[in-house]
């Protein structure tokens, strides 16, 4: 009896392994089956989304295509915008503007050679029943030579000023551009041609150029724009631009130190170019020259600048406008200093007071023959307090009030919105 006993106690150790083997497989078993149908169901899941997908990227296929080239082919896409709100002192011209809306577009054909292009809407619609314009600001060839030496070619900015090369509504104070830089320096102010330029080990920024340069023949007597900015009256912008007299300009900042730059540029060529309407003014020429600088010690960002430009051998043909609201005149200028202080807040953001007083005259001088005689315009004087207000360093809210010595009916508050990206 014992010797049964023995051999079926074994026989039974040995057969509870096997079935408890075959009871954990089919365990098992069940549950990667239900693992497969869980993965068949995410599958079907995922062919809908992707065939949404599909239909999505079909629908805007030029963002896509626009974001896989920015991604993937050299293309760079950047911009910036601002909307104003003015409220002078009669309230019943108050008004709100989409000022601009700037696009700009890239492309980086190899390690040396770059695309630059800039489009511009300004006040919002474009029509032949608005006041809106669209412009093209830049559109140039860059190419390095050197790690310190790039030419550049076509339509560009001309290197004067603080704001002509900056002029983006984040990089200066108050909701509208300050009027030396636009009612002097034409800011912005681009021209088509070639130039040099470069940076030395010693923080010395130069560059030169031959360019187009202004046109006396679009000096409209009649109109008050000479006397609003007298080089933006006769600014070409590359449009159709008359080219037989080129102007030339050179331009040089210390940037050896951080938080100071000093510099200045200048401008000049003759302004004639060969127009029979101005004949009597063949060998005007125009100058323009500034010097500038900026100081950022601790908190507080300073900055000063003075320009002068000058119109020459006019008086002939001033002497045929006489009697109009807006001679040429032989000599204007202006100047600003602004002082600002920035205030770090949580979050990235920044709160920055400025103060900015200014002068500026665009006629100072006039050259009108001896048998007649022409007034100066008044010096306005104006002063800016205001602050900006960084939400990041791409977007700014910005309020201001100016106050003019000469015309307060130009006093005003001001409100802005802007952006660059």
């Amino acid at each position: 009896m014992k010797c049964i006993a023995i051999p079926l106690f074994m026989t039974l150790s040995l057969a509870l392994p096997v079935q408890a083997d075959e009871a954990d497989l089919q365990k098992r078993a069940d549950e990667l089956s239900a693992e497969l149908e869980k993965l068949k169901q995410e599958m079907k899941e995922l062919d809908s989304r992707t065939e949404a997908l599909a239909d999505q990227q079909q629908s805007t296929g030029l963002a896509d295509s626009l974001a896989s080239a920015y991604k993937n082919s050299g293309v760079s896409i950047w911009g910036y915008g601002e909307i104003n709100y003015n409220r002078p002192d009669d309230s019943s011209n108050t008004k709100m503007d989409l000022r601009r809306a700037v696009f700009g577009f890239g492309y980086e054909f190899d390690d040396s050679t770059n695309f630059i292009s800039e489009f511009e809407v300004e006040h919002g619609v474009v029509s032949a029943d608005d006041d809106g314009e669209f412009e093209v600001e830049q559109f140039y060839i860059d190419h390095s030579l050197t790690d310190s030496v790039s030419v550049k070619g076509g339509l560009f900015l001309i290197p004067s000023g603080i704001l002509n090369i900056s002029h983006e509504p984040v990089y200066y104070y108050g909701v509208e551009r300050n009027f030396v830089e636009t009612a002097i320096i034409p800011t912005t102010w681009r021209e088509g041609g070639a130039g040099v330029y470069g940076l030395t080990e010693q923080g010395i920024a130069w560059d030169v150029g031959v360019t187009t340069g202004f046109n006396l023949a679009s000096w409209d007597p009649a109109s008050t724009e000479g006397q609003e900015s007298p080089l933006g009256s006769i600014h070409q912008e590359l449009q159709n631009a008359n080219a037989k007299d080129l102007a030339v300009y050179t331009a040089l900042e210390y940037r050896g130190i951080p938080g100071f730059v000093v510099g200045g540029s200048v401008f000049t060529g003759k302004a004639g170019q060969g127009q029979s309407s101005v004949e009597l003014a063949r060998n005007s020429r125009v100058t323009l020259w500034e010097a500038h600088t900026q100081w950022a010690p601790g908190n507080f960002d300073l900055a000063a600048l003075y320009a002068m430009g000058t119109i020459s051998d006019t008086g002939a043909l001033n002497a045929t406008f006489v009697g109009n609201p807006s001679l040429i005149p032989e000599e204007f200028w202006g100047g600003y200093v602004r002082a600002a202080y920035r205030i770090p807040l949580p979050k990235a953001r920044t709160l920055a007071p400025f103060v900015r007083f200014s002068q500026y005259n665009t006629g100072a001088e006039y050259d009108v023959d001896s048998a007649f005689s022409a007034n100066s315009l008044p010096t306005e004087t104006v002063w800016t307090t205001g602050v900006n207000f960084y939400l990041n360093p791409h977007v700014v809210l910005k309020a201001d009030y100016q106050n003019f010595d000469k015309n307060g009916d130009n006093d005003r508050f001001d409100l802005g919105l802007g952006l660059d990206f």
